[in-house]
């Protein structure tokens, strides 16, 4: 059946979007929960639980198994009492309806459900005709998860390391996978060989003879490259991908995967362009993996879907998107931050992201895993570390431990933003003797990186007026640039109808289209990694920023051809793109200019020498 909506909510942080479904999915809406904070979805669950009295029984630590376990229950949980709202909203006809009501003026304007709905109660209806058509016509939304593929810690029993399978990404893997949800699982962060191995193990992603999955695969992508490679390595295990969700490798909330200059305009048109060469050849792989395995193959050819994400913020850019690239669904992550109908955000952190501006918001090196990770300025964690900073006791107690992954002091892993990972790294520096400015500048390095994994869930707790003993009360939040442009609380009804262009949540004139946004940030972005390397820079730094230079030129080329034949859309902002783009690509020949004079400089040094 097709999708209700042309949007999706993405997975954002870990706690904001953590019960989304249960707020949205009866609309028809489709969200993402993330599954990296097992104990979070336990205080929930538990929450959940008396709140409907549902029977609850703690999942704890002590138990074999427990991540998993909590994972499947909080799943069948969500998916039991988002049913419930879903058939209540369906058979809530003779009680006025409003829920019905809502569901149908959520929908586009272009909706044939909207309209075949609009055209039945024109003159009256018969209740029991109303409830039937819903029953027939109406889809509730997918409960979707997420899974960042490198947060896969090994997990130990009294210094015993358990079998990979234990592993955190692993265990969230097999608790959505024994869950009762017929849903995706969303992939990020990159290829993990050994999860994507252990997949193959779960009949529930394998295909029927008519091409259906009970549990489908999304993979999280920033340019076509990474698809390929990553769709091939699964249809090799003789897994699908559904869905290939292209995300803006900078313009986008959470963590930010640079691409090497690589735009998104391009990157959709690339994918464009190649989908149904991407499409056969995958499944040709697939289906004769299937054979070898003695599986069923779809007598059906399989289906793929193109989404993107990553800074979409009118009616005009969605439709466009749509319209231009073919995309399937756009996703609209940070504007729904200020929808306490779609997410959830404690209201201290709610007020700070409806005053921030751009300079709030940037592109910072807090996040432990080591990738550069978009942050709201003066965020109550970062308040909290700087105050453990002053009292000379840097970082985290680390109380959840879901990315102690770096093993260069401890073979079981610690966490770079914990206090005995920079306790000890601080030691290393003292005893190396360097000048004051230099060691300052080790010393701000190491105690940048801020407890994200508590901080990015602590939300939902002050949200619902939940225990936070042992996670404190600093808040971590992740939204993109288009943060800036929001400025107050919405209803999903707001949020819905300034999507489709039916309303306008954007008070500020100044917002720059999604593509010179990007473009903007991209080159921000460059210029700090020239001054990153300018006094040391090496023959492979030089090749890399000349390549991330030219890649920039050639999508600025792409726009200014896209915008310069475009007929109907942007008309309004046309040439002021145009501007923008020639005044990007002045910038960037001379950055070109000026990586070329550094080497040069650094040559002449390295002669003299």
């Amino acid at each position: 059946m097709k999708k209700a909506h042309s949007f999706h909510i993405p997975v954002m942080g870990i706690g904001f979007t953590i019960d989304s479904p249960l707020k949205v999915a009866q609309y028809g809406i489709d969200s993402v929960i993330s599954l990296v904070d097992d104990i979070l979805l336990e205080k929930l669950r538990k929450m959940y639980s008396e709140k409907f009295e549902i029977p609850y029984t703690e999942i704890t630590d002590k138990i074999d198994d427990f991540r998993a376990k909590r994972i499947t229950s909080y799943l069948n949980m969500m998916s039991d009492l988002v049913d419930k709202k879903f058939e209540d909203l369906k058979n809530g006809v003779s009680e006025k309806g409003e829920e019905l009501k809502a569901y149908i003026n959520m929908l586009p304007s272009s909706s044939a459900i909207k309209q075949e709905f609009n055209k039945l109660t024109e003159n009256g209806f018969n209740i029991a005709e109303l409830k039937n058509w819903a029953s027939q016509n109406l889809t509730k939304g997918s409960i979707d998860v997420n899974i960042m593929t490198k947060v896969d810690k090994d997990n130990y029993i009294k210094n015993e390391k358990l079998p990979v399978e234990y592993n955190d990404a692993h265990a969230a893997l097999r608790g959505f996978a024994n869950s009762k949800l017929k849903s995706s699982m969303v992939l990020s962060a990159g290829m993990n060989p050994r999860l994507y191995a252990y997949m193959s193990q779960f009949d529930d992603f394998y295909p029927n003879e008519s091409g259906e999955f009970e549990k489908k695969i999304i993979l999280k992508v920033s340019d076509y490259r990474s698809a390929l490679i990553q769709g091939k390595f699964l249809a090799k295990k003789g897994l699908w991908v559904s869905e290939y969700r292209i995300e803006s490798g900078l313009n986008c909330g959470g963590h930010a995967f640079a691409t090497d200059g690589y735009l998104l305009g391009p990157v959709l048109a690339e994918f464009k362009e190649k989908r149904e060469e991407l499409r056969a050849s995958i499944e040709a792989m697939v289906n004769q993996e299937l054979e070898n395995q003695g599986r069923t193959v779809s007598k059906k050819p399989l289906e793929i879907k193109i989404s993107a994400q990553g800074g979409v913020g009118t009616y005009d850019e969605h439709e466009f998107l749509l319209n231009e690239y073919q995309l399937d669904a756009v996703g609209w992550g940070t504007p729904f931050l200020l929808v306490p109908e779609a997410t959830t955000v404690d209201e201290n952190t709610m007020n700070k992201l409806m005053l921030a501006k751009e300079d709030d918001l940037y592109l910072s090196d807090i996040s432990p895993l080591g990738v550069p990770f978009n942050n709201l300025r003066s965020n109550t964690k970062d308040l909290e570390k700087e105050a453990l900073i002053n009292k000379g006791r840097p970082g985290s107690a680390c109380p959840k431990k879901f990315v102690a992954l770096n093993k260069e002091f401890k073979e079981s892993g610690l966490c770079t933003a914990s206090r005995e990972y920079q306790h000890l790294k601080i030691k290393e520096l003292d005893a190396a003797g360097l000048p004051l400015k230099d060691y300052q500048k080790a010393f701000n390095k190491i105690t940048e990186k801020s407890c994200t994994c508590v901080g990015l869930g602590t939300s939902a707790l002050l949200a619902y007026n939940l225990d936070t003993k042992v996670e404190r009360e600093g808040v971590s939040i992740c939204p993109g640039p288009n943060m800036a442009y929001y400025s107050k609380i919405m209803t999903l009804k707001n949020m819905t109808d300034h999507i489709y262009g039916r309303d306008n949540m954007i008070s500020r004139t100044d917002r720059p289209n999604l593509f010179v946004k990007e473009l903007t940030i991209y080159i921000t972005y460059l210029r700090n990694k020239i001054d990153e390397v300018k006094a040391t820079m090496t023959n492979k730094e030089e090749k890399y920023l000349l390549t991330f230079t030219n890649n920039l030129k050639e999508g600025i080329s792409y726009y200014k051809t896209l915008f310069s034949e475009l007929k109907n859309p942007f008309q309004d902002i046309k040439e002021e793109v145009l501007k923008a783009l020639e005044n990007g690509e002045k910038t960037l020949s001379l950055i070109g200019l000026e990586i070329e004079d550094i080497s040069t400089q650094n040559l002449k040094i390295q002669t003299a020498v």
